[in-house]
C-alpha cells in the first residue's frame, strides 16, 4: 500500500475542500436564480417560507427540514412574562438551540422593529446565531456588544440578489458539514464593520450627504462654506464620484483584457461600452476559458490556507492566465500556460524568476501546494 505523506493528505484535504466551496457556491447561484424569478409573486409569510426560507436551510445549510432533532419550527420558549411566543425556526446541534430564524414575507423591508423575539430568545437560549430574513435579504446577528444579548445591527447581510462572494466563506461556516462557531464568531466584529461601511460608501456614492458634501469641498475649496457653496459642490461631488467609479471599472477591465498603453485624448472612448468595444477591438485573441478559472479556483484554494480568498485574483492576458495577491502584478502567485497542447503550471520563486511545470490534468496542481502556498508567505 502506497504511504500517503503529509503533503499528499494536505493535498486531498484541499482538493475536498475546494469541490465543497463549488458545489456550496453553486446551490447558492441556483437559489438565487429561483428568488431572483419568483420573489415578485410571492406575498405572504408562509410562501415565502416554503419557497425560499426552507430550501435556504435545507440546500444551502445542509439540515433536515423535517427532522425535529436538527430544525424545530414554531420554536416556542417562555420569556419572561410573554408566555408562548414562537420564532419561526431553531436550528439545533448536540440538543443545544445554535441558530434562531425568524421570517418576514419576501416583498417586505427588513427592519430592526421585526426581530422582536429574536432578541427575547437569544437571552434565553444557548443560541450564538441569530437571524432576520424576508428570503430575499438575511441578517445574521450574533453578541459582539454585550455577552447572551443580540446586537442592534447585523454582522453580515446576505443578499440573494445581489451575492458579495467574499461572504460566501463565511455562510459556509453556518452549515451542518462545515459548522464552525468559534470561527464566526471571531471574524463577526470584522465584517460588521466592513459590511457597515461598503454599504454607506455606496449610498454615499448614489447620494451624498451634506457631512459627505462638506468635507470634500473643505479639501479642494478654500473659501466659506455657504449655501451657493453646497448648491455647486453637491452635483460636483456627486459627478466626481460616478466618474471616478467609471475610471475605476475601465482600468479593471483594461487589465483584464490585457490592455496596455495610454491612449490618445482625441482617440479616448467616453463611456464602459466604448471602452470595452475598444479594448476589445484591439486584442481578440485573449479568450478566458473554463479550464483556467477551474486551474484559478484550485489555486485560489490552496492559497487560502494563508490569506483570505478574496485576496487572490485572476487576470488574463496572451501568454498566461495570472493568479495575483491583492490585484497587485507584482504579487505573482502563480501562472497557468493553458493556450497550447502542453499545460504548465508556473511558479515563481524569491527573484520572480518562473519554472513551468507541465501539468495534464489539473488534479495536479495540487502536487504544487507546499510552494504556492510559500509564494503566498513572501507577499503577505
Amino acid at each position: 500500500m502506497k504511504r500517503l505523506t503529509s503533503d499528499m493528505v494536505e493535498t486531498r484535504f484541499g482538493q475536498r475542500r475546494l469541490e465543497r466551496w463549488m458545489e456550496f457556491t453553486e446551490r447558492l447561484s441556483s437559489l438565487a436564480v429561483k428568488v431572483r424569478n419568483q420573489a415578485e409573486a410571492i406575498g405572504t409569510e408562509e410562501a415565502t417560507k416554503n419557497a425560499f426560507i426552507m430550501p435556504f436551510i435545507s440546500s444551502i445549510l445542509g439540515y433536515d427540514v423535517f427532522d425535529p432533532l436538527e430544525v424545530v419550527p414554531e420554536f416556542t420558549a417562555d420569556v419572561g412574562l410573554k408566555k408562548g411566543e414562537k420564532v419561526d425556526y431553531a436550528i439545533m446541534r448536540d440538543g443545544e438551540v445554535q441558530i434562531l430564524i425568524e421570517c418576514k414575507p419576501s416583498l417586505g423591508v427588513l427592519k430592526i422593529e421585526h426581530a422582536s423575539q429574536l432578541f427575547r430568545y437569544f437571552a434565553v437560549t444557548n443560541a450564538r446565531i441569530a437571524v432576520l430574513t424576508n428570503g430575499v435579504q438575511w441578517h445574521f446577528y450574533t453578541d459582539l456588544d454585550a455577552p447572551n444579548r443580540m446586537d442592534a445591527k447585523p454582522f453580515l447581510v446576505l443578499d440573494l440578489l445581489d451575492i458579495d462572494e467574499t461572504l460566501i466563506t463565511e455562510i459556509q461556516k453556518l452549515s451542518r458539514d462545515s459548522f464552525d462557531l468559534e470561527s464566526i464568531i471571531s471574524s463577526a466584529e470584522e465584517l460588521k464593520y466592513i459590511g457597515a461601511l461598503k454599504r454607506e460608501i455606496a449610498a454615499q456614492f448614489r447620494e451624498p450627504t451634506d457631512e459627505w458634501i462638506k468635507f470634500f469641498t473643505a479639501r479642494v475649496y478654500e473659501g466659506m462654506f455657504t449655501q451657493r457653496v453646497r448648491q455647486q459642490f453637491t452635483g460636483l461631488v456627486g459627478k466626481a464620484a460616478q466618474q471616478f467609479l467609471t475610471e475605476r471599472v475601465n482600468d479593471r477591465l483594461k487589465a483584464a483584457l490585457g490592455v496596455s498603453g495610454t491612449n490618445h485624448a482625441a482617440e479616448a472612448p467616453t463611456s464602459s461600452a466604448e471602452v470595452v468595444e475598444a479594448d476589445l477591438d484591439r486584442d481578440t485573441e485573449i479568450e478566458t476559458t473554463l479550464e483556467e478559472l477551474e486551474g484559478y479556483q484550485i489555486v485560489k484554494a490552496i492559497a487560502c490556507g494563508e490569506v483570505k480568498p478574496q485576496r487572490i485574483t485572476q487576470r488574463d492576458a496572451k501568454s498566461y492566465f495570472a493568479i495575483l495577491l491583492d490585484d497587485n502584478n507584482r504579487k505573482p502567485v502563480a501562472r497557468l500556460h493553458f493556450n497550447g497542447k502542453q499545460k504548465y503550471l508556473g511558479l515563481l520563486d524569491d527573484d520572480k524568476v518562473e519554472t513551468r511545470h507541465p501539468i495534464s490534468e489539473l488534479d495536479e496542481i495540487y502536487a504544487h501546494a507546499p510552494e504556492i502556498r510559500e509564494s503566498v508567505k513572501r507577499y503577505a
